[in-house]
């Protein structure tokens, strides 16, 4: 176990957060008057916990909660879920399909043709993915009780583009101010690009743990209806990052974030942490 998990395991919320925020932002956090995006993700991660933010997160069963809050037509269909990498069912499952895990964020494993399928390096990365308690890693608490499985779900690919890409949107109480565009995900030549732009679909000039594309992508045919689907889920929430992806004309949903890069990650240019944390409305707090 390394220092850093050992420690996770006995330091409460508030302090462990001080502690990793400086660490990974070189800056203390401000608690009592937060200003910044990631300062203000800090916050609600201490004192915003809705019960259901659990079943947001858990990509298992927020397709439920997606189905009755905006349609069962932007759920991406499961083939099954498991308990532990031993139960999957490979011989019932189609030639191309996709598995991850419930609880964390990076526990994915895309098949593409099950005649060349890794099991093996499968079996390694879910396991430890399983394993992994996500919620001590950056105390981000909606995951704190999603029971970790193992989902596959239908293989998505676009035809245009021959790619996946990630239509992230930042909405805040019911109002996109801002998303990004994932590309490059299954380019292992390439590194992924995130494209940043405003709800006019005006390309911005920040860096976010990505690079921008060397080819800005083009807005989305179904831009405007993913705005809109976003606005929805977000409705009395102080800020959440609604996931989509446009495939072949289609929408589907992706996930529900409450916290972009755990609020751990500088801006660049710096000024937009502050922009990002102008959005954001903190409510009265629910816990002490």
């Amino acid at each position: 176990m390394s220092i850093r998990h050992f420690i996770s395991q006995l330091v409460p919320d508030k302090y462990y957060l001080q502690y990793l925020y400086k660490k990974r932002t070189g800056k203390v956090l401000n608690l009592k008057n937060p200003k910044t995006f990631n300062e203000k993700l800090q916050w609600l991660k201490l004192y915003d916990r809705n019960p259901l933010y659990t079943i947001m997160v858990d990509k298992y069963e927020v397709k439920k909660y997606i189905s009755e809050s905006i349609g069962d037509q932007y759920v991406i269909p499961n083939y099954g879920v498991w308990s532990c990498f031993e139960d999957i069912e490979f011989d019932k499952l189609p030639n191309q399909f996709v598995l991850k895990c419930t609880h964390d964020s990076g526990g994915i494993i895309i098949c593409t043709d099950k005649t060349r399928f890794d099991i093996k390096k499968a079996k390694l990365i879910l396991d430890n993915s399983i394993k992994t308690n996500y919620y001590k890693l950056g105390r981000e608490w909606p995951y704190k009780n999603v029971k970790p499985r193992i989902i596959a779900e239908l293989y998505l690919e676009d035809k245009s583009t021959n790619d996946l890409r990630d239509y992230k949107f930042f909405a805040f109480n019911g109002s996109v101010k801002a998303m990004f565009i994932a590309t490059e995900r299954q380019n292992e030549d390439k590194p992924t690009a995130f494209d940043f732009y405003d709800r006019e679909f005006k390309h911005l000039d920040i860096r976010h743990g990505h690079p921008n594309a060397e080819i800005p992508p083009k807005k989305p045919v179904n831009y405007e209806k993913m705005c809109e689907l976003s606005e929805k889920l977000s409705i009395g929430i102080p800020h959440v990052r609604v996931d989509f992806y446009e495939v072949n004309g289609k929408i589907y949903f992706g996930e529900m974030t409450f916290s972009h890069h755990g609020g751990l990650l500088p801006f660049d240019p710096e000024k937009w942490d502050e922009v990002f944390g102008n959005w954001i409305e903190l409510p009265q707090r629910a816990c002490k």
